[in-house]
């Protein structure tokens, strides 16, 4: 919320609620997943893998911690320009075992380049709790080890959060520099659908957190107490939510598919003679057997 559009935001599929809040819609969210022909990646991506151009959200990439560096050298460009930006890059504590975020650090604090790491330690890299992953004190101790400026930060407290990634702009902005920002999280749910996260925490211990230190619970008691929440507001507002999540879901679930010819489009800046050549026999093959395709699906 503290920064502008005009930073460039590498982030990686938890970082949808960024995205949302940068202007990118639910309905966005919805196209990308059905790979429809409103889908601004043209159906080429996983799902999740959410990218904006015009709000400089680069493309979530399936693989491990690449998005940090690429976040470096996009700070460090816009440095060479003279653009006055900060570059944001997210990952998890346990990305953070990756080479790529080690050598990212170092390139940012060694060229001075305006870039905030925001890592996500939520207790668990899949279901490999962080006493497995490092025997330090968490992932904020490396940066002092790379000569960055680091902080410690309770992630489930909005107005911590927000007040530290605030001050990390102001001050890599004035100092053209990077700062890490490790926030203190659980992750209530599974790692994914696939993950029976029961296997390797007790029930108990996800119930605490879901009940105790919730960051979505803290908030509403917050606003309760000053008369701003109440539960009647909390029911309309999840059914409101839930509405608007089903028609998005219902509207990209009927949506055409991208047109097949977009398959010969990006890969060189103009159709090379080859691509051109393989296009035309696509759409002779397409003429002659075309009803075997269901076209009508397609947007073509």
């Amino acid at each position: 919320a503290v920064v502008s559009t005009q930073s460039g935001h590498y982030g990686r599929d938890r970082e949808v609620g960024v995205f949302l809040w940068r202007g990118f819609t639910l309905q966005d969210v919805m196209h990308q997943c059905f790979s429809t022909h409103k889908d601004n990646t043209k159906g080429r991506q996983m799902p999740i893998h959410y990218s904006a151009k015009k709000l400089n959200i680069q493309c979530v990439s399936s693989t491990l911690a690449t998005q940090v560096p690429n976040a470096v050298g996009y700070a460090y460009s816009n440095k060479i320009k003279g653009i006055k930006a900060v570059t944001v890059t997210y990952f998890g504590e346990g990305a953070a075992s990756e080479g790529d975020v080690h050598a990212a650090m170092n390139m940012a604090a060694v060229l001075r380049c305006p870039t905030i790491f925001i890592c996500r330690n939520n207790g668990y890299a899949i279901s490999t709790s962080t006493e497995d992953q490092y025997a330090g004190d968490g992932i904020v101790v490396r940066g002092y080890g790379y000569g960055m400026r680091s902080l410690r930060v309770d992630g489930n407290d909005l107005f911590a959060v927000h007040k530290a990634v605030s001050d990390a702009r102001k001050v890599a902005l004035e100092n053209s520099c990077p700062i890490l920002i490790e926030l203190m999280t659980y992750r209530v749910g599974h790692h994914s659908t696939s993950d029976d996260s029961t296997a390797y925490r007790s029930i108990d211990e996800v119930n605490y957190w879901n009940k105790e230190d919730s960051p979505v619970g803290r908030l509403g008691l917050y606003l309760m107490k000053r008369k701003l929440w109440d539960a009647e507001k909390e029911n309309s507002y999840a059914k409101e939510c839930r509405k608007e999540i089903m028609a998005a879901f219902n509207v990209a679930e009927s949506a055409l598919k991208p047109s097949p010819y977009l398959v010969f489009d990006d890969v060189y800046d103009s159709h090379s003679t080859q691509i051109a050549e393989q296009k035309e026999h696509l759409e002779e093959h397409l003429k002659i057997y075309g009803e075997h395709y269901n076209l009508k699906d397609y947007d073509v």
